[in-house]
């Protein structure tokens, strides 16, 4: 897992692309956890499971997705994705 903070942009960062379900989502909360209200953190991730159930938890645990974009135009549509998220 890595993971990042800029605290002059309250911008956090992890990629989770060599993880599998259920660890993609529990690896994110857990960095949640540490995130200031109004922060905002990126997860990198891929696959079809991490990217149905990443956004589908992070909205019932009440966050709000800012975006999730393919990391390139030209990739398979289960392949590397940024997930932005705004900490509530």
């Amino acid at each position: 897992m890595n993971q990042n903070s800029d605290s002059k942009t309250n911008h956090h960062f992890i990629d989770i692309t060599n993880e599998v379900c259920p660890m993609t989502f529990v690896k994110t909360k857990l960095l949640i956890e540490q995130i200031a209200p109004g922060e905002v953190l990126e997860v990198r991730l891929k696959g079809k499971e991490p990217l149905e159930n990443v956004p589908r938890s992070t909205l019932e645990h009440k966050h709000k997705i800012l975006s999730l974009e393919p990391e390139t135009a030209d990739q398979e549509p289960f392949g590397v994705h940024r997930l932005r998220i705004e900490i509530i």
